[in-house]
């Protein structure tokens, strides 16, 4: 088995890119943009609302109405629900 430089350097270059694109299409630039704008879209989301529903449910357990278990609810509720708003992501229009 002989190894190449040239396998070497582009296998190296690939695995130190953030982004290849593997066809002569400059277009799909933009389409990785689009998506990685809309991922960071839908992190930040799922952060605002995973921090202000554990912030809601800190101050009501503080105050006494709400238990542990309405909490261990909501964080579960939270997770989900941000797991659910993650799988937007998916839909790419091609």
């Amino acid at each position: 088995m002989e190894l190449l430089w040239e396998d070497f350097g582009a296998d190296s270059a690939i695995e130190a890119a953030d982004i290849v694109i593997m066809t002569d299409e400059p277009s799909k630039i933009i389409k990785a943009i689009k998506l990685s704008k809309k991922t960071m879209r839908i992190v930040k989301e799922n952060i605002i609302f995973a921090i202000a529903v554990k912030i809601i449910v800190l101050i009501l357990t503080a105050f006494g109405v709400s238990s542990m278990w309405q909490a261990v609810f909501a964080d579960v509720g939270v997770s989900v629900i941000a797991i659910l708003n993650a799988l937007r992501a998916l839909r790419v229009k091609k």
